[in-house]
């Protein structure tokens, strides 16, 4: 029986962190299921497509090393919702750091009310990918910094673009 994972963010723009936790969580289940919340009242700098596509093709490679398999739906209600209907038993959260933490458990208690039936576990970051959040990568770009450190170059050159749109 394959094991799968949900792992939910907005990954607007998926970062190294993100990437980090999607090659991490290969060790506990099969699949990884990637959630992008999609909402009527938050506009993302990238538009779903853009974000499935840099996602599917950021970790193409790594899931098929780990024998493993990534995909990619969007959703727009509870996260453990989204996780039943992706059949995940896992809901899988990443870590920067405490405050993070304090968050993420009062989160926990409440799908674990919801969805007894789903567990959430936690992946923290690696050490020197802790500092990188999607905001300060997009706050970077929109003032053409350099984001090889943040993010993978085809995550860079969609960013750039995008922003590139916008002074036109």
């Amino acid at each position: 029986m394959e094991r799968v994972g949900f792992y939910s963010g907005s990954f607007d723009p998926v970062t190294y962190g993100h990437l980090d936790v999607i090659r991490r969580s290969f060790r506990l289940v099969d699949h990884v299921v990637v959630g992008i919340g999609v909402s009527a009242t938050k506009k993302a700098l990238l538009s779903f497509e853009d974000r499935a596509r840099l996602i599917e093709e950021e970790t193409a490679e790594m899931a098929r090393e780990a024998g493993c398999r990534v995909s990619v739906t969007s959703f727009s209600g509870l996260v453990v919702e989204a996780a039943r209907k992706a059949d995940a038993k896992i809901i899988i959260r990443g870590l920067r750091g405490p405050a993070d933490y304090e968050y993420e458990a009062q989160m926990v208690g409440m799908n674990g009310i919801l969805a007894p039936d789903v567990e959430t576990v936690f992946l923290t970051a690696a050490p020197g990918l802790q500092i990188i959040s999607s905001t300060l990568v997009r706050q970077i770009a929109a003032m053409g910094g350099d984001l090889e450190k943040f993010v993978p170059a085809r995550v860079a050159a969609a960013l750039h673009k995008r922003f590139e749109e916008d002074d036109d």
